[in-house]
């Protein structure tokens, strides 16, 4: 067997420590509740206009635990699979609790619900949080399940990552005028805005202006920092260009803006901009509270000073936050992008590059639901309130108004905003600006791996009409991030990507911890400094936290090195980020939410810090040897590294590369592939295209959905009869248990032509293999019908077969073949045959009844139960509204389930299942992105056999190589007929061989000479139609075989009515055409 060396041993033992394939959703969604569900709340208090002295203020908010409500006073704890099957959304109420005004009274009350929330799976609100493995299958839950996604009405929904240019950060770029220009993108909690910084050629020089949607006209940057404080020209001067001297030969055009302005003092300055504000944006800058604090009393507007001081401090890059209008944190900031769009003037190399991926971030499921919520939480507060001035302007109450024990306390609002936009994937959120389509899909259940797939997807909003070749190319800043080869084809290729396998999306960490951290190491706070304080010395840095300055430092380097002996020591947060840019004279640091980073082991003078001795724990039991792998990271041996830090990274791909110079090494270069291209064998040995149509064709592919599988009732499940282990396999393989949950088969592989059913990619079956049951599948199909009460007592109802006498032909008529399956209550029995038209459910509906149910089971109990027919005693009238089965072959009926919803509404849901054994027209693939139908199904008798009776299961044509260049391939075949002969698993993991954590070519030949075999994998066949030696040697061996969705059965389509004359008449005609073409050219 395959031994790894000591060195990679340990590697591989640290791995699925840091494998977090689902964990960035679980904790993006527990952030939420735990954290971010805290700040939105307390900050709320719903006043009324009519009763002044009438208030209600929230204390705390909170989640409870997942439970199904089954009438107005009674819920259940529930499971995901009894959401699954009831069709039912896993949701848990929210409580609040608040302080309010009953009459004379201060009220405070606990535990108040509010509504409800879907509960993500596997979170720290989800019944299925750190279970065992015997306690999730006790639950019928598959333990392999990795979580991540909602059930809402009975269906699963996953919310896609969402990628977005980074938020309060500058990108210097060159507009399609071609004027050179830095976009910032402020973002806060209470408004979005985008503000730039532009150089203008003008026939006097460049000129640097400020543009802002607010502001009418360009205004110049020497203006806004007079209006910021900066009277002396001198101040600016020296905050600008004291630095270079070419900067500010640039900028001194500039300086002239002022005086021909004839601004001079700061009051100018800000009269000045004032002028230049939007008629629309007069006095919507400020809210009421801050116009009243500006207007003397009597007055009833504010003067245009005061209107652009407001604007600067608030909407003017208002991610940087003006205290008691100190603006020498904005003016600082605005002189630094000044100087870094006249540089990138100066030098085009310093432009930003937008596709970048440490100027992207991703929204995840927390920060979604997050807005979400703040925004449909406000439109609670605000219907309370509406309903609250109704109640209280009536002066003839009775009793003393109570708003918490009210009808008008509504806890609908939250709940169906929550699953309207998980069911949907609208994202509609007017306060914010926010207006997306597609946020959630359903969960794929094709396969275990391609659930896998989906929720490592990375969904971006780029349009994909638009044939820019920029955001689509492979960039290189997303090594180890994202996986190279893990994208669809069509127009969204390169817009929809994948994340590695060890990556990791961070959530937003304690910003003032680290800004304490980093003035305790010496940074110094920005008004103690001048701007030929920050620009005269060459180690004078800028230190910006999250995109904000919060000071300078002379000792730069000295800095990040503290930085990240804290980080390596868990003194701060370990995915806080440390970057230093010498050319932009600054140090970034981050700790904000939706960065994507990835696992390295630290090196030193020439060595790994990863020693064996660190995880040789024998005598130790498990849970200390877990615990080990936790310290990693805390003990200095392995950190988490962003996309920004690496460039001041110098990362070696093995341990035998590390130099004096390296400071980190790969934990192994597979983990640069996503998990579905993990899978594929030998990899590296394919073309990059091809490995690219694996990773969409594995997704497609039938195998094990997961070990609770015949306990779900999908719509439709798709399941392999006799799944096998891959005889060659990758280690990635081992860490998402796809051993467990195979999706193939392995073949016995023959590369000869054979008659001529194997062109273009076809492949030739063996019959008596697919008679064992080699890749039969089995497809289940779910058939439901809801049995609904109405609100005139009325209901549907199903009733048995009619009976044998009403049918004229007895047993043989047609019609009463159809209710064949049916048990004496009307619905199917389980192990009955279904043909075409059978009837399932039979089903009958009242004809005069009004179409209307009860929304719940709380409506139908405050409306007094259901209400009789208005005339009792008359019997109802039905018709029949039955569910039939409608395929052309026949189906079995698997299971049958009656159960109840959420609102009471009775389900019958039976689940029919068919056998399906592949046939011509059914397509196949290799993990190498070489899929092909089946041309032909032969016997054994005329197959091709070996001396010792070998018989192949499928025949591939050789003319399916050259073009492909699908070297893995051969190299699989080869390895693997080497681990068949020594009774093994063979490893094929990418860029293995060197390691040892893959088998070598050269090794595998030795081993199949040792056995007998020829080196290269060929073997002697003989004619299975006339016996006779073959006269070439034939590649033979095993391969790992996938049976895609796509079959023939599926795809019988044909018309049932229609002339048939006319379609006859165009074949003749189009024969007739071709016949005069023909003899024209003759």
């Amino acid at each position: 067997m395959l031994q790894l060396p000591h060195n990679v041993q340990t590697r591989w033992k640290i791995l699925p420590h840091f494998l977090r394939l689902m964990k960035q959703h679980v904790t993006s969604f527990d952030y939420f509740v735990q954290t971010e569900i805290k700040k939105v709340a307390p900050n709320q208090t719903v006043r009324s206009e009519v009763d002044p002295n009438f208030y209600l203020s929230y204390t705390d908010v909170y989640v409870g635990s997942p439970s199904i409500e089954e009438d107005a006073f009674t819920s259940t704890a529930a499971t995901p699979l009894e959401c699954r099957l009831r069709d039912c959304t896993y949701s848990a109420p929210i409580y609040v609790d608040v302080k309010y005004r009953r009459g004379p009274q201060i009220v405070t009350t606990s535990k108040v619900p509010i509504g409800c929330i879907p509960i993500m799976l596997h979170s720290c609100k989800c019944v299925l949080y750190e279970k065992s493995r015997s306690e999730l299958e006790a639950l019928k839950e598959c333990p392999h399940d990795p979580g991540g996604y909602f059930i809402v009405k009975g269906v699963e929904k996953v919310i896609l990552m969402q990628e977005q240019l980074s938020k309060n950060r500058m990108i210097i770029e060159r507009d399609a005028k071609g004027v050179f220009c830095a976009a910032i993108t402020s973002s806060t909690h209470e408004r979005k805005s985008r503000c730039s910084i532009v150089v203008k050629p003008t026939s006097h020089g460049y000129r640097v202006y400020l543009k802002h949607n607010t502001l009418g006209d360009d205004i110049p940057v020497a203006v806004i920092l007079k209006a910021m404080g900066m009277e002396c020209d001198q101040e600016i001067a020296e905050l600008v260009g004291s630095g270079d001297c070419r900067i500010a030969s640039i900028f001194v055009n500039s300086m002239e803006e002022p005086s021909a302005a004839r601004v001079k003092t700061q009051k100018q300055a800000l009269a000045y901009i004032g002028e230049a504000i939007r008629a629309k944006y007069k006095a919507q800058s400020v809210d009421g509270v801050r116009f009243l604090q500006y207007a003397p009393h009597g007055r009833r507007s504010i003067s245009a000073d005061e209107e652009a001081r407001d604007v600067l401090a608030h909407v003017v890059l208002s991610h940087v936050p003006v205290v008691n209008y100190d603006f020498v944190a904005k003016r600082t900031y605005v002189g630094h992008v000044t100087k870094r769009v006249i540089a990138a003037l100066l030098d085009n190399s310093l432009l930003d590059d937008k596709d970048y991926y440490g100027n992207k971030r991703l929204e995840l499921a927390g920060q979604l639901l997050s807005l979400l919520f703040e925004d449909l939480f406000k439109r609670f507060n605000s219907d309370l309130k509406r309903s609250a001035d109704l109640v209280l302007q009536k002066q003839n109450r009775t009793a003393v108004f109570d708003i918490v024990k009210s009808t008008i306390w509504r806890t609908d609002t939250l709940a169906q905003g929550f699953v309207h936009a998980i069911s949907t994937g609208n994202w509609v959120l007017k306060r914010f600006k926010m207006d997306r389509a597609g946020v959630t899909q359903v969960l794929s259940r094709l396969s275990y791996i391609s659930a896998i797939g989906m929720m490592t997807r990375v969904n971006s909003q780029f349009e994909k009409t638009r044939k820019t070749s920029g955001p689509r190319a492979l960039q290189p800043s997303q090594w180890g991030m994202l996986c190279p080869a893990d994208t669809p084809e069509g127009e969204t290729c390169g817009l929809v990507k994948n994340l590695a396998l060890l990556a990791h999306v961070t959530t937003d960490a304690e910003i003032e911890t680290t800004k304490r951290s980093c003035y305790d190491l010496g940074v110094e706070q920005l008004g103690h400094l001048n701007g030929t304080a920050l620009n005269s010395h060459a180690t004078a840095y800028l230190v910006f936290l999250n995109g904000l300055v919060i000071g300078a430092c002379s000792r730069p380097h000295k800095l990040a090195h503290a930085l990240r002996r804290m980080r390596r020591s868990k003194r701060i947060g370990e995915h806080i980020s440390v970057y230093t840019h010498s050319v932009h004279r600054a140090i970034y640091i981050a700790c904000d939410g939706g960065r994507v980073c990835r696992p390295l082991i630290i090196a030193s003078r020439g060595r790994s810090r990863l020693l064996p001795q660190i995880l040789e724990h024998k005598t130790l039991n498990v849970h200390i040897f877990r615990l080990a792998l936790g310290q990693l990271t805390a003990s200095g041996v392995v950190e988490y590294v962003d996309v920004n830090e690496e460039n001041n990274c110098f990362i070696a791909l093995d341990e035998n590369q590390l130099t004096h110079c390296h400071t980190h090494l790969e934990v192994d270069p597979a983990t640069v592939l996503g998990v579905v291209c993990g899978l594929v064998a030998f990899p590296h040995h394919n073309q990059s295209p091809r490995n690219t149509y694996q990773c969409a064709m594995g997704k497609q592919s039938m195998g094990s959905v997961a070990t609770n599988q015949f306990e779900r009732m999908d719509s439709l499940l798709y399941s392999l009869v006799y799944p096998q282990k891959a005889i060659v396999k990758s280690r990635i393989l081992d860490l998402v248990h796809f051993d467990d949950l195979p999706g193939g088969c392995n073949a016995t592989l023959a590369v000869m032509s054979c008659s001529g059913y194997d062109i273009e990619d076809a492949i030739i079956l063996n019959k008596n293999s697919l008679d064992r049951g080699f890749l039969r599948c089995l497809v289940l199909k779910k058939h439901q019908a809801s049995i609904r009460r109405y609100a005139n007592g009325t209901f549907d109802r199903t009733i048995g077969p009619p009976p044998l006498s009403s049918f004229i032909q007895g047993i043989h008529d047609t019609r009463y073949q159809r209710y064949s399956a049916l048990d004496d209550d009307g619905i199917c029995l389980v192990g009955e045959r279904l043909n075409d038209q059978s009837i399932i459910i039979n089903r009958e509906v009242p004809i005069e009844s009004p179409d209307v149910v009860y929304s719940s089971a709380r409506e139908r109990s405050q409306s007094g139960g259901w209400r009789m027919s208005t005339t009792p005693g008359s019997p109802a009238k039905f018709k029949s509204q039955s569910c039939s089965y409608k395929a052309p072959a026949p189906s079995v009926v698997d299971r049958v389930l009656l159960t109840a919803n959420e609102t009471d509404q009775f389900l019958v849901k039976v689940m029919v299942r068919q056998s399906r054994r592949p046939e011509i027209g059914d397509k196949f693939a290799s993990r190498h992105g070489q899929k092909g139908v089946c041309g032909a199904i032969i016997s054994q008798e005329d197959m091709p056999f070996t001396d010792v009776g070998i018989c192949p299961d499928v025949i591939m044509n050789p003319h399916g190589f050259p073009s492909r260049m699908t070297v893995g391939k051969i190299i699989e075949l080869v390895a693997g007929k080497a681990g068949v002969c020594h009774g093994r698993q063979a490893f094929g993991t990418a860029f293995g061989e060197s390691r040892g954590s893959a088998d070598h070519s050269k090794e595998a030949s030795r081993e199949l000479l040792a056995y007998g075999y020829s080196y290269i994998g060929k073997d002697l066949l003989y004619s299975g139609t006339s016996g006779d030696l073959l006269r070439a040697f034939v590649f033979m061996g095993p391969v790992f075989y996938q049976k895609l969705k796509h079959m023939v059965m599926d795809k019988m389509h044909s018309r049932a009515r229609g002339s048939i004359l006319s379609y006859i008449l165009y074949i003749v005609l189009v024969d007739i055409q071709f016949l005069i073409l023909a003899l024209m050219f003759i």
